[in-house]
């Protein structure tokens, strides 16, 4: 009598009774870390927010320093001739003495003399309007613009206009000014690049946080890759894979924001200059702009966002895992 083996029957579950579902984290087919939490959709909105914050303090301090090489420009372009009144002195001969000097000096383009009332409505925003200052001795002004090829010998105009009206006449290169122009537009790009890397910092830290409350929800599928011969290194890179994803949809959502609000801006600023206070404006603050290299900046911090979600997350697991 031939043996041969009988196969067994699989046991068929109860009926009515329900089959437990396996979990979602430890299906087969299931990544390690969950593509689609609602953490993980909530640390991609922080990332956003930082680096839409981050975006906009790099696009300011670009459009600082952008107006400010426009401010300094145009201010060493000027200089101004300053007559003082004395008494017993013909304050329109100086002037008009003090504009033939400055005519005759090569790489002076142009020379503007300012009447005594020009020179009385400067002093109106300290002074306020309406006073009669005929009998102050306001300081008549000459203003000079430099010619932009020959460069004018700012010292030797100065020596011919001591020599020919001394203790009357001074010239101002509006050095004092363009140093302390310069120094505030430093400081605030230094703020702004503060600012900038203060927000990467905030984002490495609420990377490190979502990660380590990640790593505790999957203690047993880390103990279990462990036990199967795992080791932290491909733990590790299947934790940066997922936050360095989150990373850069954060990053490239919050740049984009960035971009658009930089964008709408500057169109919206183009279409109030053609208003008296949209001009005022601009010759206060300058162009709403901030050119290719400040948008570069702004996508630059997008990826860098990126990059500090994906190394922070490794490091961490890491850590955790030690």
């Amino acid at each position: 009598m031939s043996t041969q083996a009988i196969p067994r029957a699989r046991p068929e579950p109860l009926t009515g009774a329900p089959v437990p579902a396996v979990p979602a984290n430890l299906r087969r087919n299931a990544p390690l870390v969950p593509t689609d939490t609602a953490a993980g959709r909530s640390l991609a909105a922080v990332i956003a927010i930082l680096t839409f914050l981050a975006g906009l303090c790099a696009g300011a301090a670009e459009m600082v320093a952008a107006n400010a090489s426009q401010w300094q420009g145009d201010v060493a372009q000027e200089v101004t001739i300053q007559i003082r009144p004395g008494p017993g002195r013909d304050v329109d001969g100086d002037v008009a003495r003090a504009a033939g000097i400055a005519r005759a000096e090569p790489g002076i383009a142009e020379t503007r003399v300012f009447s005594k009332a020009e020179a009385e409505r400067l002093l109106e925003p300290w002074l306020g309007s309406g006073l009669d200052l005929s009998d102050l001795p306001v300081p008549r002004l000459i203003a000079l613009k430099l010619g932009n090829g020959q460069g004018a010998d700012l010292k030797r105009l100065r020596t011919r206009l001591l020599e020919a009206l001394p203790g009357v006449a001074s010239l101002d290169d509006h050095a004092l000014w363009l140093q302390r122009l310069s120094t505030a537009a430093s400081a605030f790009v230094g703020i702004g690049i503060g600012l900038v890397i203060l927000v990467l910092v905030a984002t490495g830290l609420a990377v490190t946080f979502a990660t380590r409350g990640a790593m505790a929800s999957n203690r047993e599928v880390v103990e279990v890759l462990h036990f199967v011969g795992a080791d932290d290194d491909y733990i590790a890179r299947a934790f940066q894979r997922r936050f360095f994803g989150l990373g850069l949809r954060g990053g490239a959502i919050g740049a984009g924001l960035a971009i658009l609000f930089f964008v709408v801006g500057g169109l919206l600023a183009r279409a109030a200059r053609s208003g008296p206070a949209g001009q005022e404006v601009e010759a206060l603050f300058g162009a709403f702009q901030i050119g290719l290299r400040g948008y570069a900046s702004v996508l630059l911090i997008g990826v860098i966002a990126s990059l500090v979600t994906g190394v922070v997350s490794r490091i961490t697991v890491r850590r955790f895992l030690a």
